[in-house]
């Protein structure tokens, strides 16, 4: 074999690149791609926990770095801001709520139905969102002070209405009590609702079906011992 026909060979090894090389530089162009997406992740991941629990003033972008394990600096790769993070942790919460709403007042029903079916899309929400929860009870007003967070106060008349709908239906069919007014009956049961994310976890022996039902029923029916009715 010829000189000219080894450098042939030896260049036309250097210009292809063999399966395994294309499959390594393939992996590593994924990896590329999945890591910022798994960063990102992360770090709305551990920024809800910190804003739960010390609040979204209280926390900085020193500390969601530090709980990731990134640089400062590293975090404006992925979010141009603080706010950035708590938009993204909230609007999903806000969509899901709206979302497990409708579809439960889409169901045929009367007005208890419809109420047991709001109680329950919102421990549920609450559930698949139990940060976002707590950062929009505890810091809704906080965030609606700043102009890009207005939006919350929308959202909050619109979850407001949509149960004083529920609860004026109620009344007006005469299933519900007329002596109570339907903001303050609306806002006890809000806070029980809401508020449960501090201590509730599912479980198999009381899931999220059984405390839907318990605080219908306490709601609705009160906790007195129902009296016996009496045979003739």
């Amino acid at each position: 074999m010829d000189g000219s026909a080894s450098d042939t060979g030896a260049a036309g090894r250097k210009g292809r690149r063999t399966g395994r090389e294309m499959c390594t530089l393939h992996d590593v162009k994924e990896d590329t791609v999945a890591e910022p997406r798994d960063r990102r992740e992360q770090i709305l991941a551990s920024a809800a926990t910190l804003f739960a629990a010390r609040g979204v003033a209280a926390t900085t972008v020193r500390q969601i770095a530090d709980e990731v394990g990134i640089l400062s600096g590293s975090l404006y790769h992925h979010f141009e801001s603080k706010e950035a993070i708590v938009h993204d942790i909230i609007r999903p919460y806000l969509d899901d709520l709206r979302t497990r709403y409708k579809a439960a007042l889409a169901q045929d029903g009367d007005p208890r139905g419809h109420l047991r079916g709001l109680v329950r899309a919102s421990l549920e929400t609450a559930a698949a969102h139990p940060h976002a929860t707590e950062i929009y009870q505890n810091d809704l007003n906080y965030l609606i002070e700043m102009p890009s967070f207005r939006y919350l106060k929308t959202a909050g008349k619109e979850v407001q209405g949509t149960w004083l709908d529920v609860i004026n239906e109620g009344i007006a069919s005469g299933d519900f009590r007329t002596d109570i007014q339907p903001r303050i009956f609306y806002r006890l049961l809000r806070d029980a609702v809401w508020m449960s994310v501090r201590w509730y976890r599912p479980t198999r022996e009381y899931p999220i079906g059984q405390l839907v039902d318990d605080c219908t029923a306490i709601f609705l029916d009160g906790l007195s011992a129902r009296t016996p009715v009496a045979s003739t």
